[in-house]
């Protein structure tokens, strides 16, 4: 009852972060990852009305020699969708912004790298399961095509 209670009185931010907690200590326990930052955000340009729209990567971690961008998702149920469909193509699209920043900025631009998400689902009364996808997207699909003529 109590546990109902103060699951139901935690703030949304506050139960993301918790979310973010746990994954952070997946990735360095269970998956051996070495983690560089955590909730780094930059500036990625403006959207319409000019409005500054800033990136935000949750984790940035090492995994075997190559650089890692995790988004992490955190949610109480996955009874009507997956953490991982709120990755969508927005989501990802300001995800590979930030990291296209952070790889300039601290001059990686040639390091391999990849996008990992981490799925957790913290239910009521049971522990959090939680997922790790590996390359889970990539640059692919948001490369400009370009047209050539013979």
């Amino acid at each position: 009852m109590f546990q109902e209670k103060h699951l139901a009185a935690e703030t949304t931010g506050a139960f993301g972060e918790r979310g973010e907690r746990l994954a952070l200590e997946y990735l360095l326990r269970r998956q051996k990852y070495r983690i560089v930052c955590a909730n780094y955000q930059v500036p990625v340009g403006r959207n319409r009305r000019g409005a500054i729209i800033t990136g935000e990567i949750d984790l940035i971690a090492y995994d075997a020699g190559r650089l890692c961008f995790i988004e992490v998702k955190t949610r109480r149920s996955d009874e009507f969708a997956s953490p991982l469909a709120a990755v969508d193509l927005r989501k990802q699209r300001q995800i590979i912004r930030a990291a296209r920043a952070y790889r300039k900025m601290f001059h990686l631009t040639d390091a391999p790298f990849r996008y990992d998400v981490v799925s957790i689902v913290i239910g009521k009364d049971e522990k959090p399961k939680i997922e790790l996808f590996k390359n889970y997207f990539s640059e692919q699909r948001f490369e400009k095509k370009t047209w050539f003529e013979d």
